[in-house]
């Protein structure tokens, strides 16, 4: 398992979150095997809205970086939907480094 980095900016992130995403990224390394590390960050943006809740996904694998971000009304959407677009890309990455 790749090392995992939160980060809650402009806020203070409860523990629930922290694990929610810590167990949404374990489950990454199942679409490729050289993970080196994930950097999830996490941001309120201030707007009237109400979508507002913001996370990025970075995904360390060797030659290349992959950055998901996403935005949402909670953190756990805006986590579940970058952890999905994370999934799509790790596996055609996987795909084109087996050709």
């Amino acid at each position: 398992m790749a090392t995992m980095h939160f980060r809650a900016i402009n806020y203070k992130a409860d523990i629930k979150l922290k694990d929610f995403a810590k167990k949404r990224i374990k489950k990454l390394s199942l679409f490729h095997k050289k993970i080196l590390n994930v950097f999830v960050f996490t941001k309120v943006e201030n707007n009237s809205d109400g979508v507002n809740k913001w996370a990025e996904i970075k995904i360390g694998i060797p030659g290349d970086n992959i950055i998901v971000k996403k935005i949402s009304k909670t953190f756990e959407e805006s986590i579940n939907t970058a952890i999905e677009s994370a999934k799509r890309i790790l596996k055609r990455r996987k795909k084109k480094d087996r050709t």
